[in-house]
């Protein structure tokens, strides 16, 4: 099977071009519903994480408080280090484990961190979905209700967007409409389809 890691910036438009390849039936594995997945309660990666942050990162319910989390590790890169400790061998075992479950042709794995977690070993093909970061910035602040100044720091912590089109072995430019934007998962889904069945 053709596995396709896709990745992006903030506000890039990850979702949508995840939802559009979906709409051809293509298997979609999303990290972040992985790792919401992991730290639910009851769960023992989530136990780790209150051994290591303390119980000031849960929730009154005793969920994890992934704002409070966000904030802790944003701040320290030690902590942010502790936690990817935790949690990146954890995704990727269930990755692999629900990629080996597929019979599709290709799926896509969207990972939002791919770059800056370094790509080596995940997929068969990088997508990167690009976007001006001036646009990055709106879409996010209209999505996420933060300030500027709170995206622009993450846009800043994330992999620039030279280093993403740099590892890309495709690339879908998200600065126009949805109309331009399904034709160009449209031509990859057909390049995807007729790479996996030539492999």
């Amino acid at each position: 099977m053709l596995v396709v890691a896709l990745t992006g910036g903030i506000g890039s438009g990850k979702t949508t071009v995840s939802q559009l390849f979906a709409a051809f039936g293509t298997p979609i594995i999303d990290t972040d519903i992985i790792a919401r997945q992991l730290v639910a309660p009851g769960n023992a990666a989530l136990d780790e994480i209150t051994n290591q942050f303390g119980r000031a990162i849960l929730s009154a319910d005793g969920s994890l408080d992934r704002i409070k989390l966000r904030q802790i590790i944003f701040q320290h890169a030690e902590k942010k280090a502790r936690l990817e400790s935790i949690l990146h061998p954890l995704i990727r075992k269930e990755m692999a484990r629900q990629i080996s479950a597929l019979t599709a042709p290709y799926c896509i794995v969207a990972i939002p961190l791919l770059i800056e977690n370094g790509p080596a070993g995940i997929a068969d093909r990088i997508l990167v979905v690009d976007a001006p970061e001036r646009l990055q910035l709106e879409r996010a602040m209209r999505r996420d209700k933060q300030t500027e100044d709170e995206i622009t720091a993450i846009i800043a912590s994330q992999a620039s967007r030279a280093a993403r089109l740099a590892a890309a072995d495709d690339i879908i430019h998200n600065h126009s409409n949805l109309k331009a934007l399904k034709q160009q998962v449209e031509m990859l889904h057909r390049k995807y389809l007729a790479t996996a069945n030539a492999s």
